[in-house]
């Protein structure tokens, strides 16, 4: 049997989107692969996006940066020295991208202007942090992206 050119152009199209549909069908169903939203609460974090850009804003306009560094014993985070540090509380939420199981938070306890993260809670790898603090009444967010 001879095959012609619009026969030859057909079979490749149909071969072709059959190895496409082999290979979105082995991702969907791959239990390997996640498929999770980034965050439980997706819509109800989404409605309270401007109360972290008003946090944000309010740490940038006050001068309450927070500085967030490696050491040899973990992730140090440094609270600004114009703030009294027995009255700042909040929490710390370390987020990572490639596992929820390895996502913790700590609440903000200090007994002098800086938190230290323990090395060993921490992997290798990329992290989020978000930290969620306040001073009296203001209230400062710090997001940053940092590769442990």
């Amino acid at each position: 049997m001879k095959i012609n050119w619009g026969t030859g152009i057909v079979l490749a199209f149909i071969s072709f989107i059959a190895f496409i549909l082999y290979f979105v069908v082995r991702m969907s169903t791959d239990d390997r692969a996640n498929h999770d939203l980034v965050t439980e609460a997706y819509y109800k974090k989404e409605l309270a996006y401007q109360a972290e850009i008003d946090a944000q804003n309010a740490a940038a306009t006050n001068s309450a940066q927070l500085i967030v560094e490696k050491t040899k014993d973990g992730l140090l985070v440094r609270f600004p020295e114009n703030y009294n540090y027995k009255h700042i509380t909040g929490n710390v939420s370390l987020y990572r991208p490639s596992n929820r199981h390895l996502d913790f938070n700590l609440p903000i306890s200090l007994s002098n202007s800086h938190l230290l993260i323990p090395d060993n809670r921490l992997v290798d790898g990329r992290w989020d942090i978000t930290i969620n603090w306040k001073h009296g009444k203001d209230q400062f967010l710090h997001k940053e992206k940092i590769v442990y």
